[in-house]
């Protein structure tokens, strides 16, 4: 295999996102194919005794085994590295999987965290009931507040951790003031971009340290597989991810790596798409529910730093309905084109119940501190015509007495 891109890598990271996202880190072999070749071998021969010795050793570059490096995992994960402007990248078997690794491998007991309370269930549980399980001290803030962040650092504090907008409550953190100020007192900035993707936010050029993925979402886009991905420094990436990573095993699949790969091709476009198609089905639902979370919208008391960081609004929003869980699901069962999903990110519109589902495993007390209520649904608007995504939801919300 050898790299032909056309340009040296220091060319090629010029490039743009859109343009990445097709050409970047492509790897061909003697074969000259187009599309990225698929890698599904576990391990690797040598020529020698000698030679494999040296590359377990680092002093030979090439592969060794499937769990450290695969062409088509390594060609994902550098072609995402380009999108996102960082010097390295390592893809694991799920966003969680990515979550988990960017974290763990830099915390140890005595440590402490300071994480947005706003945060996919997931992510809520890594920090309520994983980190101080293994002697890890949390705190959670109101991530929108930028005093909150600097009030609850201590001399421990290793890691802020947040995602940006978040998961299901779309609140915006300030990106460049918190890991700023992440920076002035040597703490690691750890972002989950999974709402955006480098397509519509890139967290590193606002002063990012690690920025973390699921690449399920929008960068597969189509529900397929399963994936995620860690970015940072060479030095962080290879000196303090790795090794947590080589000796756990989260890897990601050379198979989900090349759908991933795939996806990529066509993200700018699905991601324009979708935000725009966002925009319009999210001015329809504001003029029919009580309360709409959505950053694209002047209504949303954070819409302006949204659209300072974010080049669109993405394809994620949430509304409440006052009538609670049983009117949030009378709307959910009365949809007959928008399909009920907790996935996000597809090219098909899904819509669900956070409380119930995304959210189901955090505590009543802390999904009422973040905001998730009962009446609370959240919509992924996907690349139908969005015509036909509002007549959807306007009969079921007149089914459900909207």
């Amino acid at each position: 295999m050898k790299k032909t891109t056309g340009l040296d890598r220091s060319k090629t990271r010029n490039w743009h996102p859109a343009t990445q996202a097709v050409r970047g880190g492509t790897w061909r072999s003697e074969h000259g194919e187009t599309s990225e070749a698929l890698f599904l071998t576990s391990g690797y021969t040598y020529d020698s005794a000698e030679e494999v010795a040296a590359r377990f050793a680092g002093e030979e570059q090439g592969m060794t085994y499937s769990r450290l490096q695969n062409p088509t995992v390594a060609m994902l994960e550098e072609r995402i590295a380009l999108m996102e402007g960082a010097e390295a990248c390592r893809a694991q078997a799920t966003g969680m999987a990515a979550m988990t690794t960017a974290l763990l491998c830099q915390l140890s007991a005595g440590d402490h965290i300071v994480a947005a309370k706003a945060a996919f269930g997931s992510c809520r549980w890594l920090v309520d009931h994983l980190c101080p399980r293994f002697g890890i001290e949390t705190t959670v803030v109101d991530g929108r507040d930028n005093d909150a962040w600097e009030k609850a650092i201590k001399p421990n504090t290793k890691v802020f951790f947040f995602e940006t907008p978040a998961n299901p409550t779309m609140d915006i953190v300030d990106v460049k003031h918190v890991c700023a100020l992440a920076k002035a007192h040597g703490i690691t900035s750890v972002v989950d971009n999974a709402f955006a993707t480098a397509v519509l936010q890139r967290p590193m050029d606002f002063g990012a340290d690690v920025v973390a993925y699921s690449a399920t979402k929008l960068m597969d886009g189509q529900g397929r597989v399963l994936a995620g991905a860690v970015c940072g420094t060479e030095k962080f990436i290879n000196d303090v991810l790795l090794p947590f990573q080589r000796n756990t095993g989260p890897n990601l699949s050379p198979f989900n790596a090349w759908v991933v790969l795939k996806g990529l091709e066509t993200l700018d476009l699905r991601a324009r798409r979708q935000s725009e198609n966002a925009l319009a089905v999210g001015k329809f639902v504001e003029s029919r529910v009580p309360r709409i979370l959505h950053p694209g919208l002047a209504s949303h008391p954070q819409h302006n730093l949204a659209m300072s960081q974010m080049e669109a609004c993405g394809p994620i929003f949430s509304f409440v309905l006052d009538g609670g869980r049983e009117q949030a699901m009378g709307l959910l069962n009365a949809l007959e084109l928008v399909d009920i999903s907790n996935n996000i990110g597809d090219s098909r519109s899904l819509c669900c119940h956070p409380a119930s589902t995304t959210h189901y495993g955090v505590s009543a007390e802390a999904r009422a501190d973040m905001g998730v209520v009962e009446g609370m649904l959240r919509i992924n608007i996907g690349l139908e015509d969005p015509r036909d995504v509002i007549a959807d939801l306007d009969q079921a919300l007149t089914k459900a007495g909207l």
